[in-house]
């Protein structure tokens, strides 16, 4: 049998793996010499300052805030007031696709267009249309809910 023959190439390869081998080496040295054991739990702790900012010194705890309030807190950017359901508002259809089952009405009082599905209409409508209904808040704004026609 003969014996395989080593090629210039393979030999190169095989002096690059050792090389980086020895440099990881040598940086897992380093990183050990560096490393700082041994330190307390005081030594390793962050605190937050009144702005928001993260120090190593603990917080004066005379320039600490006043408690906040739950009430206080909003969560999200649709938390409205005024999304709560509201009587009897009356509107006019400003556009309504059947085949799709969904459409806009116009409020009469605040003009703003509000959604209504296919789902929360009692009659029929088409557009221009005046009809009453009132809202309640969806995943993406306000939805017309029992939607009837007045005329």
């Amino acid at each position: 049998m003969a014996r395989p023959q080593e090629t210039f190439n393979k030999k190169e390869m095989e002096k690059k793996r050792l090389q980086k081998k020895k440099e990881k080496e040598q940086r897992k040295e380093e990183r050990k010499a560096n490393a700082k054991e041994g330190l307390t739990l005081e030594d390793m702790m962050a605190y937050v300052d009144e702005n928001g900012n993260i120090t190593s010194t603990p917080p004066d705890p005379n320039k600490k805030r006043s408690s906040i309030k739950v009430e206080d807190v909003v969560i999200g950017s649709r938390n409205n007031e005024s999304a709560t359901p509201v009587n009897q508002r009356t509107g006019t259809v400003t556009f309504f696709n059947t085949s799709k089952g969904f459409g806009f009405i116009r409020d009469n009082q605040s003009k703003e267009s509000i959604f209504v599905g296919s789902k929360s209409i009692t009659m029929r409508i088409q557009e221009n249309d005046v009809v009453t209904f009132e809202t309640e808040m969806g995943p993406k704004g306000l939805n017309a809910i029992n939607v009837k026609l007045v005329r």
